[in-house]
């Protein structure tokens, strides 16, 4: 592994979490040339953020799934990929031309092949509350935990999903208590989950994990409110108290650290930038995009691997990576037929828990629709009321909608509310959110000062849809 030299390479790979990395590994290993491009100061992504220098100790409190971690790093850094770390990939092309930001300039790099690893981002989760002060994701816990070794006081968890157990678990290792699990899940659902048991079998490990996380909550004496409705978060300028009613009771839980979950969706932003076909996932109710079994997409030689493809974990992660790095190489002449027929094998045993726990854990009806007062683009502050009076007035999707009201066009560009428009819209005009679509993402993907663009190499390196609407750099 070396600092980056050149300015073309046979692949170029967006992310260095278990996906980015383990594909890295897999074409170079064939002879290929190949980058790979990260905005963090280290490899590991957000699952195994920190992986190379948290200690033992902090290594224990997170568990063996995130420890397994350091051998995909190390692996990595054997590799000779060159690795780009601090680099914001702001544009491609349709012919693979990729710009980057590197804080103090921008960088143009041309690829053969383009592996898109930039994994998942949280739902977005509008309910009453949830832009104050005090109010954060799950995720971003179990980030400054990883990252900082930082654990909240007081915390009341909020949402669905195997994460919110995870991250409790962890911080009762790390010796704080969470105030409190209050989870959306109707009981109904834990019914319709049952029939997808026996498949989930076939990945027992995951299920003895929950039922171990489960059980230290429990000792612990962390309390948990199942089918909770009615969610507000309160609070004079900052997080105050939880209200809910649960178990036919209304509670009230005073906390100044909420954190909110309601599962992951795929990273959509790059291969919606590269007019990639998208499809409507009912089981992961999100959008994915559309791969064939080597997850290449339908624009050729751009592959998307780990969770980007459709949520399935970090070891799935792992092993889609290897997948697309496999088949890359067999595509240049250096294929290994019996080591990609291993993975895809694998991978089907990775998948067999999905069932389960997509149905336990769909997102809670409450999220999908929001009162009207509540905000669903933070950026440009733009209430689910504003989006239905939208469509009201003849929107007919998420583009129109953000003609009318700026939703989509904040520094996040529609990562954070761009589900959530979509399924309002969907809902008002009482049609499948497959026919409603999602936002038009267009370059900058990511904010760009106007001095990085000016220090280009060239005019011709400028994006023509960039060149063409000043207006999209923030």
């Amino acid at each position: 592994m070396s600092a980056t030299t050149q300015t073309r390479y046979d692949v170029a790979i967006i992310g260095a979490g278990p996906a980015g990395m383990a594909a890295a590994v897999e074409v170079t290993k064939a002879g290929l040339s190949a980058i790979v491009l990260d905005e963090q100061p280290a490899p590991g992504g957000q699952i195994y953020r920190g992986i190379e220098t948290n200690d033992d100790k902090r290594t224990k409190i997170l568990g063996p799934d995130y420890a397994a971690g350091r051998d995909i790093a190390k692996a990595f850094r054997e590799s000779r990929a060159e690795y780009l770390p601090g680099a914001t990939v702001w544009n491609i092309d349709s012919a693979l031309g990729i710009d980057v930001s590197l804080g103090n300039g921008s960088k143009h790099i041309q690829a053969g092949a383009i592996v898109v690893a930039t994994g998942a981002i949280e739902r977005p989760t509008p309910m009453p509350g949830w832009t104050l002060p005090g109010v954060t994701t799950a995720g971003a816990l179990q980030i400054l935990l990883k990252a900082n070794g930082v654990v909240s006081d007081d915390v009341v968890f909020v949402g669905s999903g195997p994460l919110l157990s995870l991250i409790a678990a962890q911080m009762l290792k790390a010796g704080v208590k969470p105030r409190a699990i209050v989870e959306t899940v109707p009981r109904s659902r834990y019914l319709a989950a049952l029939k997808h048991v026996p498949a989930a079998l076939g990945a027992s490990s995951y299920l003895m994990k929950g039922m171990a996380m489960m059980l230290s909550l429990r000792r612990a004496g962390v309390p948990i409110y199942r089918d909770a409705t009615a969610i507000r978060i309160e609070g004079a300028g900052k997080a105050e108290a939880v209200t809910f009613t649960s178990g036919g009771t209304s509670h009230r839980l005073e906390t100044t650290s909420v954190a909110l979950h309601q599962g992951i969706v795929p990273n959509q932003q790059v291969t919606r930038l590269l007019r990639c076909e998208h499809e409507w996932n009912k089981s992961q109710h999100c959008f994915v995009p559309k791969v064939d079994e080597s997850f290449e997409t339908t624009m050729a030689d751009v592959y998307v691997a780990g969770d980007g493809a459709g949520i399935g974990g970090a070891v799935a992660a792992k092993l889609r990576g290897r997948l697309v790095g496999l088949r890359i190489a067999e595509k240049a002449g250096r294929g290994n037929a019996q080591e990609r027929r291993s993975v895809t094998d694998a991978l089907m045993r990775e998948a067999k828990i999905r069932p389960l726990l997509e149905t336990l854990y769909a997102p809670s009806p409450e999220i999908l629709a929001p009162a009207d007062e509540t905000l669903v683009c933070r950026c440009e502050e733009v209430t689910a009321g504003d989006i239905r009076k939208a469509v009201d007035l003849g929107a007919p999707g998420p583009n129109q909608v953000k003609s009318f009201l700026r939703s989509g066009m904040g520094p996040c560009q529609g990562r954070m509310c761009g589900l959530a428009v979509s399924e309002i819209i969907a809902s008002r005009r009482g049609e499948p959110i497959s026919e409603i679509g999602y936002y038009r993402i267009r370059p900058p993907l990511k904010p760009l000062l106007l001095s990085e663009l000016a220090a280009l190499e060239s005019e011709e390196a400028v994006p023509a849809d960039l060149a063409d609407e000043s207006a999209a750099v923030h």
